[in-house]
């Protein structure tokens, strides 16, 4: 009863709508129009999915959403870095979340053999997974010409909640009306971190989703992790090759 109270409060509309129009001014600090990057002859892979998958498993064992989110991404780069590092100097962009923070670096979730509790743990997980990769992959690409980072596109109203109940579509259709980025706005920092010059050489590291060079979590940080998750990756998608890096593989 508070909390409809508070909603019916003669200050609650013209407070949303002023905090509105604040979040829609911050959210556009860089325009990639006015980006001044010459795109002929660059190359860049940019990696995400933002999918409300229900925690099943696939055929081939391995978790939808993981598979989706994370895996996919996984096997792509891999297959082709020797194009990659023959089109040097080239950028691959992981789009991860601010949300990866609540994520939990659970192997067993690859493959379905644990399940996170739910979808929110699910997704935070996938997205901790992407700058673990990121971070990971940076540091086996050192001295390639090939530089890796990770990104959060912010809050983006987007068609994630498709998979929901209606009620669920619905609020969430009307919260990102108001305070939500749109899909162009939400591509900003990717494409940020795909072309612009302030982004040369960079590699390893995470921005927020104002392009700014931002601190992941912890736990995105720890090294064994990355290194366990990419052993773990490796063997589940088939890249697995007695010890030798990926990295290395040569693209049938």
């Amino acid at each position: 009863m508070e909390l409809l109270a508070l909603c019916w409060h003669p200050l609650w509309v013209p407070c949303t709508l002023v905090l509105s129009v604040v979040l829609w001014a911050r959210r556009a600090a860089w325009r990639p129009a006015a980006c001044p990057v010459d795109l002929r002859g660059k190359t860049a892979v940019v990696t995400g999915a933002n999918s409300g998958l229900p925690l099943t498993v696939t055929p081939e064992g391995l978790s939808l959403i993981f598979a989706t989110n994370y895996l996919g991404h996984f096997l792509l780069t891999n297959l082709l870095l020797d194009a990659m590092k023959a089109s040097a100097p080239s950028r691959i962009v992981n789009v991860s979340s601010f949300r990866h923070q609540a994520g939990e670096a659970n192997v067993q979730f690859l493959s379905g053999k644990e399940q996170p509790k739910n979808f929110n743990k699910a997704y935070n997980s996938t997205k901790l997974m992407n700058v673990l990769f990121t971070v990971e992959l940076a540091r086996r690409l050192q001295g390639t010409g090939v530089t890796v980072n990770a990104l959060s596109p912010g809050m983006v109203h987007t068609e994630i909640m498709q998979n929901f109940s209606w009620w669920v579509r619905l609020l969430f259709h009307l919260v990102g009306i108001l305070f939500l980025k749109s899909p162009t706005q939400g591509s900003f920092s990717t494409t940020y971190c795909a072309v612009s010059e302030e982004v040369e050489g960079i590699s390893g590291k995470y921005f927020d989703s104002d392009c700014r060079l931002a601190l992941p979590s912890p736990l995105a940080r720890d090294p064994a992790v990355g290194r366990k998750l990419w052993e773990a990756s490796e063997k589940l998608v088939g890249l697995h090759d007695g010890g030798r890096e990926p990295a290395s593989r040569k693209v049938a």
